[in-house]
Formats: structure tokens, C-alpha cells, sequence
């Protein structure tokens, strides 16, 4: 998908749930057409080329060889066979990747994938992500969070922080933090210090918040209560704890993702509908320094102290990753489509792969789908490319502030007359 930061078109609302959470996970792995699917969190996307190393044998081992990038910088491996649930625990947990069982769902932190590499964050957030896993992990209410609880961890550029994150963490240019909540337009100023400490508060308020409601809610937004009651009450829970805090309006400003290519003492690469071969999974960790970053974009940054970063980034292209800002990949986004989604009424991921020279590369992000469920959609301004049930595609735009507009398509190959009906 494109890099840039997508906020939501439309505020959620009070959505009370009649069922529990059934996010997938290691532990807890979901029954697909194409075999059992299991989700590895990766907190802040970071991973140690030995983690890397051991996700790359799992799904070469017991999945479909690939692996599989989302848009919370989480890897899934797909294919599993039945009975593989306890082998692929005892993998993961050797790598260090299953630190606590009963919080392996919950582990969902983005963070900006540049920050310490390029000199444009106010600071680096790893001591953040750092402190923030490690008490979660720790913390006995958290584990009642649900799988698509999101925390966000911004160095200041406000990259994670346009990614309609629960509880977001951002570092000002006055040395502190702002401690924002869902879509609220208000914010704590915290101490740089409390970030991470501060997050885990602000995350078991919504737990309670959301107890006292009655109802089954899953991310801050969905509460029935006004932002102002969450936000005070996360107040009252830091001043108990001796935190001082101020209440300031939240910063608005947003800023992409990394685009592909060399940036500072890092290079970005973009993966094609987030899907990596074993292969082009072995090159990234050929070339990383010490760790992989996966983005929430669906792309990876390698640190590249000691490497020439020119040559490295030329040996991943060869692979076919995406270095090139200005590819038309870096729109283009799919749910797993056919055969490995029996909702599916189509093979989205080939459809989309044979109309990208139909495209420019600049324009809103599209995302085809092969349902109406539209699974993994982007939240910001982008066009829908749904496929109907009586065969061709529906598309329709998703743009903020405006009213849909609709055209249908009967070949992915007339997708760029398409667009310019409804996009123009």
C-alpha cells in the first residue's frame, strides 16, 4: 500500500461486540482454506536476524514457504497443517519470540520503523518499546486486551502516529510526550521517561472503562464514553502513580512511511502485497545489521552501519522487492483473496499483480478485495476494488469528507478506466 499516513474516513462509534475476540495468534491459530494461519507479533517490528532466521525455517518447515507482512508490522506464516500447534510454540519460543503466553495476542505496538536511523525523529523510541513490552507482558489485567488492541510509539516525525492507534505515544520537540487515545483531539504531556510506563496505564483505563460500560468493546473508539472521561481518568490513574502530566491539544500533523531506498543509516524496501518468498526473506537478513524492522506499510528497514547500502539495496531489488519510490506497488494492496480465503469470489493478488501497469503510481492508495468483508482494508481515503458476486470487480471510493463515487469493472485490465470514472 502507499506509504503515506492514512487516518480514518469516518470516526468509529460505540460498537458493542456479541462475540469474543477471535484475532488469530501463535497460540490461537485461525482455520483458512489454504491451511491454519498463525500471527506472530513483533513488537515495533523489530526482529533480531536470529528471530528472522527462525521465522523463515517455520514457515519453510510447517507452512506454505512465504511469509506474510501486516499492517501492524506483524509476520503470518500460512499452510499450517493440523497438529502443528505446540512444534511451531516451541520454535518460536526458542527465538525469543513467545516471551509470555498469555500476552502473545496483545503484544501489538507499531513504532516509527526509522527512528535512530535517519536523524529526523525528535528521539529514539526503542527504550520506549523496550519498557512498554516488557510491562505488558508483566501486567495481569493487559492480558484481557483484545488481539486488535494497537499502541503506537511516534519519535516525533508522526509516521505510527496517523495510524489510528488506541493509546499513542509521541515525543515532542520540548523533550517530553503526548499521550493520545484513539481519535481524541486532546492529550497528556508526559515526561520522556513515563512513555512507556504511561501507555500501560492509559491501556488498563479502556480496560475498565470499558468493564464499567456493560459491553464488549475492543478499541478505545468503540466506547460509548466521550474521549474527555477516558482521557481523565487515565489523568487520575498517572497522578495516583506520581506521574505529572499536563492536558494539551494533540498534534495534528502526519507524515508518511518510509519510502524505498537509502535513508541515513538505514534502506527501506517496499514487498509487493506484503508476501515474501524463503528466498527473498534469506537476502533481507543477509544484508541487515544485527535486526530487520518490519513497517506497517508492508515493507522491512535494515539498518546498514558497516554495509554498503547502494549495493545492498541493488542485491534486494534483484530479488523482486520494491526499491523504487516510485513504484505503482506502493498503492496497491490485497486481502489473501483465492484459494486461500473460501469467502473469496476472486484471485485478487493475481488481478492486481497483472493490472499494475494499468496505474500511475501517484493517486489514492486501491485495495482489492474478495468480499465485502474486505479484510485488512486501509482506514484512510482509499478506493475499494471489491470483487461482485456475479463476476468483475465494484469499485468505490473511500475518501474523507466526501460522498462515495461507484463503477464497476468486468476486466482488472480496464482498472485505469475505471479509476479515472470515479477519481476524476
Amino acid at each position: 500500500m502507499s506509504t503515506a499516513a492514512q487516518r480514518s474516513s469516518t470516526q468509529a462509534t460505540a460498537v458493542p461486540r456479541d462475540r469474543g475476540d477471535a484475532c488469530p495468534g501463535t497460540l490461537r491459530l485461525h482455520a483458512a482454506d489454504d491451511g491454519a494461519l498463525a500471527r506472530v507479533r513483533v513488537p515495533g517490528g523489530v526482529l533480531t536476524v536470529r528471530q528472522a532466521e527462525t521465522l523463515v525455517d517455520v514457515a519453510e518447515r510447517l507452512g506454505d514457504g512465504d511469509l506474510h507482512l501486516t499492517s501492524r508490522g506483524n509476520a503470518q506464516v500460512r499452510g499450517l497443517p493440523d497438529g502443528c500447534a505446540g512444534e511451531l510454540a516451541e520454535l518460536l519460543d526458542a527465538a525469543g519470540l513467545l516471551p509470555s503466553r498469555g500476552h502473545e495476542r496483545v503484544r501489538n505496538i507499531v513504532a516509527s520503523p526509522l527512528s535512530g536511523l535517519d536523524g529526523q525523529g525528535v528521539l529514539d523510541v526503542r527504550p520506549w518499546l523496550t519498557a512498554l513490552d516488557a510491562a505488558l507482558c508483566a501486567s495481569e489485567a493487559a492480558r484481557a486486551l483484545s488481539g486488535r488492541f494497537l499502541f503506537a510509539l511516534d519519535d516525533g516525525r508522526g509516521d505510527v502516529a496517523g495510524l489510528d492507534a488506541d493509546v499513542t505515544v509521541r515525543a515532542t520537540v520540548d523533550g517530553g510526550a503526548e499521550l493520545a487515545l484513539g481519535a481524541a483531539g486532546e492529550a497528556l504531556h508526559i515526561g520522556v521517561e513515563e512513555a512507556g510506563r504511561a501507555a500501560l496505564v492509559a491501556a488498563e483505563a479502556f480496560l475498565e472503562a470499558a468493564r464499567t460500560s456493560g459491553a464488549r468493546v475492543w478499541r478505545v473508539d468503540e466506547l460509548s464514553s466521550s474521549g474527555d472521561e477516558l482521557l481523565d481518568a487515565v489523568g487520575r490513574r498517572l497522578r495516583a502513580e506520581g506521574v505529572r502530566h499536563e492536558r494539551r491539544d494533540r498534534a495534528t500533523d502526519r507524515t508518511s512511511g518510509p519510502p524505498p531506498g537509502v535513508l541515513g543509516a538505514g534502506l527501506s524496501v517496499h514487498v509487493p502485497l506484503g508476501r515474501l518468498s524463503a528466498h527473498q526473506w534469506r537476502e533481507l537478513t543477509h544484508v541487515a545489521a544485527g535486526e530487520l524492522r518490519l513497517t506497517p506499510w508492508r515493507g522491512v528497514v535494515l539498518p546498514t552501519r558497516g554495509t554498503d547500502p547502494d549495493e545492498s539495496l541493488a542485491r534486494l531489488a534483484a530479488t523482486g522487492l520494491v526499491t523504487d519510490p516510485g513504484s505503482p506497488w506502493l498503492r496497491v494492496g490485497a486481502c489473501i483473496g483465492r484459494p486461500g480465503c473460501a469467502k473469496s469470489r476472486a484471485d485478487v493478488r493475481t488481478d492486481a499483480a497483472e493490472a499494475l501497469d494499468t496505474i500511475e503510481p501517484s493517486g489514492f492508495p486501491l485495495y482489492w478485495s474478495g468480499c465485502e468483508r474486505r479484510c485488512g482494508h486501509p482506514r484512510g481515503d482509499h478506493v475499494d476494488v471489491v470483487a461482485a458476486p456475479g463476476g468483475g470487480y465494484l469499485l468505490s471510493t473511500a475518501v474523507s469528507g466526501r460522498k462515495p463515487q461507484t463503477a464497476s469493472m468486468d476486466d482488472p485490465a480496464r482498472l485505469a478506466t475505471a479509476l479515472a470514472a470515479i477519481t476524476s
